[in-house]
């Protein structure tokens, strides 16, 4: 799939396994950004099996252009018990600084709602750092609204592996 969108020379186009290497780059530049660039262990190895393999666990698109990759997105869906229907999460979306303010993010994130509407999805939800103002004051802009009174909550590493082994 490939879109042409209301930007001139700008597309959005589903990733390829070919697209691995990019798309770590991507990450790693996303990771460099919120200052978390020591947490990125992903290779080109583990996304090609966790994004293309036998099972897929995520969707990408990667924004282009005049046909240079510019920035991307990575979704999943997942799942509302109250309105018993699935959602989308978007796990990353990012652009190059220097193609920033010129309305390619805003139409890669336009295209995911766009899927979750044609995919009979009720909601889109993504989380954003605290202090990343400028992508939190465009979140506002499109319409959208911080989940009062949730906090995300993560098990991971040592203790993930520590309170699995509480099943017996």
């Amino acid at each position: 799939m490939k879109l042409a969108t209301s930007v001139p020379d700008f597309t959005i186009r589903s990733a390829t396994v070919d697209d691995c290497a990019l798309i770590l780059g991507f990450i790693q530049e996303l990771a460099d950004y919120e200052k978390l660039s020591h947490e990125v262990v992903a290779t080109v190895a583990t996304l090609a099996e966790t994004l293309f393999g036998e099972k897929a666990y995520a969707e990408v698109t990667i924004g282009e252009y005049q046909g240079e990759a510019i920035g991307y997105s990575l979704f999943f869906h997942n799942f509302s018990t109250f309105t018993g229907r699935p959602g989308i999460y978007l796990e990353d979306i990012y652009v190059k600084p220097s193609m920033r303010g010129k309305g390619c993010g805003k139409l890669m994130l336009a295209y995911i709602a766009k899927l979750a509407v044609d995919r009979n999805c009720t909601r889109v939800e993504w989380s954003v750092l605290d202090w990343n103002e400028p992508s939190i004051q465009f979140y506002r802009s499109i319409g959208a609204a911080p989940m009062e009174g949730w906090t995300v909550q993560r098990l991971d590493g040592s203790e993930l592996t520590d309170f699995a082994q509480q099943f017996k």
